[in-house]
């Protein structure tokens, strides 16, 4: 998989100039790597000080593109504009690469020789590391990913033992070879959000997986936005209500016999 061209829109939301930090020049930020993993970068956003009493939420951001340092404005951003109080975001750095064809955030079964690990074990690396260290609400440990981190999102929900129990995917590919077995998606959930117009990462994609998640026992619900690929039109307030909706929607206790429709 190429890395996803960045939109112009997009890249007037993620620049790194100093003059995109001044707005969320208040949002606290560490920058750390695991612990004996100096390539298992990640930065932790918000507030650590006082947990609430049923621990913080937990969002691992995969940020589409290259996934590198560059997006780090704007997380910030979707933390003091979208996310509810109680959460803390841990934004993944994708390991660099001068390959154009690079696999921006390698799997298990799409692998990368730029890195030894895969995406899905960073996932649990970076989450046990926070675990051990501040109080984290197991039931609210999330994904956000788009374009070119939703391919490793969808994956790494149904990797064993994976402490991810809700996605946010947007403009994503849906890596259907890689998702076996299909089975271990029950109990997930999955909020979509995807552009009918969108020309690099088909919405076909959407449509197929809200349909193969769901008759595997998955909840999944789609949000439709215009303008094709990219961050476009109310970008907070579809963050945000996606959140609400992984946090607020129980997953089905049996699978359905038919297959879904979209919605």
């Amino acid at each position: 998989m190429r890395p996803i061209a960045i939109s112009v829109v997009l890249f007037s939301l993620v620049t790194s100039s100093a003059r995109a930090q001044q707005d969320v020049a208040d949002v606290p930020a560490q920058d750390l790597t695991v612990k004996d993993q100096p390539k298992q970068r990640y930065f932790l956003i918000g507030e650590t000080t006082k947990a609430p009493d049923k621990g913080f939420g937990l969002i691992v951001v995969l940020p589409g593109g290259d996934g590198s340092a560059d997006f780090h404005p704007f997380v910030k951003r979707i933390y003091k504009n979208a996310v509810p109080d109680g959460y803390l975001m841990a934004e993944l750095v994708a390991v660099s690469s001068k390959n154009p064809n690079q696999i921006v955030w390698p799997t298990a079964k799409l692998t990368d020789k730029k890195q030894t690990f895969a995406t899905e074990a960073f996932i649990s690396n970076v989450v046990a590391e926070l675990k051990a260290k501040h109080k984290i609400d197991a039931s609210r440990v999330f994904t956000l990913s788009w374009s070119s981190g939703g391919y490793a999102a969808y994956v790494a929900s149904i990797a064993k033992d994976t402490p991810i129990n809700g996605s946010f995917i947007a403009m994503s590919v849906f890596p259907m070879a890689q998702m076996k077995p299909m089975t271990a998606a029950k109990g997930q959930k999955y909020f979509l959000l995807h552009s009918p117009q969108d020309q690099v990462c088909a919405y076909s994609n959407t449509k197929m997986a809200k349909s193969q998640l769901t008759r595997s026992g998955a909840a999944v619900t789609v949000t439709d936005y215009e303008g094709g690929h990219g961050w476009m039109g109310d970008v907070w307030g579809n963050i945000a209500a996606g959140i609400t909706w992984l946090e607020e929607t129980k997953v089905p206790t049996t699978a359905p016999t038919t297959a879904p429709t979209r919605g």
